[in-house]
């Protein structure tokens, strides 16, 4: 089954763990073939939001909500189980100065 492992980060912990460090754990994850993508995300200073409310385009700057952590990437992996989810989550570095929100990925259906 597929999972998203969504990174969470404050604002001040951005850089708290090494990219290299974040590397490393993708490399092996991939290597074991639980890893099928991710990606770091720039800061939600970057971040435009577009909504459509009654047919009619809406851009703003920053994120959708105004929160405490931002999201700082994702790790898309593939495990048996949740309870195989959260343990590979528990080895994603951020983990350490955030936190990972694992969530199953829905299939869309015709």
């Amino acid at each position: 089954m597929k999972y998203a492992c969504l990174v969470y980060l404050a604002d001040d912990k951005l850089h708290a763990v090494p990219d290299s460090e974040c590397m490393v754990c993708g490399e092996g994850l991939r290597a074991s073939g639980q890893m099928l993508g991710g990606e770091a995300l720039q800061s939600i200073e970057s971040a435009t939001t577009v909504r459509v409310r009654n047919g009619k385009l809406s851009v703003t700057d920053g994120p959708f909500a105004e929160t405490k952590e931002q999201l700082a990437g994702f790790y898309l992996i593939e495990a048996r189980d949740l309870n195989e989810a959260i343990q590979i989550a528990g080895k994603i570095p951020p983990a350490r100065t955030g936190s990972i929100e694992v969530r199953p990925v829905r299939t869309l259906v015709a």
